[in-house]
């Protein structure tokens, strides 16, 4: 039982071929899809990350807390008497969403409303928020890495001659579900709209009766729940730990500088060919260099495109 880490469990297993070019083949094919899925659960993570930074101007250094919290939570309830997943990852993105609306209205209205400058002040407060995440629930679940029991067989789906787990399959499916609600919720809804009136101009959004703090609410308590999908999804497949958040929040942030700060299909877009680099990467190169290349892509966007890979892109 290891870390969060995408090498400890294989997305597929190579089944035997007749020849060296067939397995060559399969095994570039694989990596593509490997890293497909890897990278929709990056986009899973980095899009409510960037949502919250592209509309309150919040750096959320206590995002990868809510996608620990989502798995610590799920992990309690299927070991009590309900023992349903499905409920457990119902119930842990609620709790989580919950506990978003009140870090917002306790602790960030507070500083927004006191008018001081939320880039930098936000990002202590959130620092403060992931420490004290951090402690208790290491006081509270210990620290040995938890692993939520997966509700489906261990027999993998068969896709000619890769072999793909059952539980990957689902986390894949819930996760495009997901970001397609999120999208459709901001571009078709009241609210959707409210939160792009705000991030275009929050004084103007407001004198047409725009409620900014709904939407400042709103906006944080979503992106506490898509960070807590991705670690109820993730619980029966990589371990949950109380700083399995640190990990989480770096790879958040590198999608996020990839594909432009404040930019929602920048970050998915950016999420799939981390993905996908990362996986040739680790299988072409070697799985100790995969996380080095990712901080390198960032580098050199940071120094030709500061605005990310797809800052011209529509936002939000």
């Amino acid at each position: 039982m290891g870390a969060w880490s995408e090498d400890s469990h294989p997305f597929f297993i190579l089944c035997t071929l007749p020849s060296v070019t067939e397995k060559k083949v399969v095994l570039f094919l694989q990596q593509i899809v490997n890293g497909l899925i890897i990278g929709g659960i990056y986009a899973l993570i980095a899009v409510g990350l960037t949502t919250i930074f592209g509309l309150m101007h919040v750096v959320n250094f206590a995002h990868g807390e809510f996608y620990m919290l989502g798995g610590m939570i799920a992990f309690i309830i299927t070991q009590s008497l309900w023992g349903n997943y499905f409920f457990a990852l119902i119930a842990s993105i609620v709790i989580v969403m919950g506990i978003g609306f009140l870090v917002e209205k306790i602790l960030i209205k507070r500083f927004r409303v006191a008018g001081v400058d939320l880039l930098v002040t936000g990002a202590l407060v959130t620092i403060g928020i992931s420490i004290f995440f951090q402690n208790t629930s290491l006081l509270i679940f210990g620290s040995i890495p938890q692993l939520i029991s997966s509700p489906f067989s261990t027999e993998s789906l068969r896709l000619g001659p890769i072999l793909v787990g059952r539980m990957y399959v689902f986390a894949a499916a819930v996760t495009v579900v997901i970001i397609l609600a999120a999208h459709f919720s901001i571009k078709k809804t009241k609210l959707g709209m409210a939160m792009r009136a705000t991030f275009q101009d929050k004084d103007v959004a407001s004198l047409v009766g725009v409620n900014i703090d709904r939407v400042y609410s709103f906006t944080f308590m979503l992106g506490a729940g898509l960070a807590a999908t991705a670690g109820a999804l993730l619980g029966p497949i990589f371990v949950i730990y109380p700083n399995v958040g640190e990990r989480v929040v770096l790879k958040a942030f590198v999608v996020v500088i990839l594909g432009g700060m404040g930019n929602f299909l920048g970050a998915i877009f950016a999420s799939i060919l981390l993905g996908v680099v990362e996986g040739l990467a680790s299988a072409y190169i070697s799985a100790e260099y995969k996380d080095l290349i990712g901080y390198v892509m960032v580098l050199l966007i940071l120094v030709f495109k500061p605005s990310g890979l797809f800052g011209r892109m529509k936002r939000i």
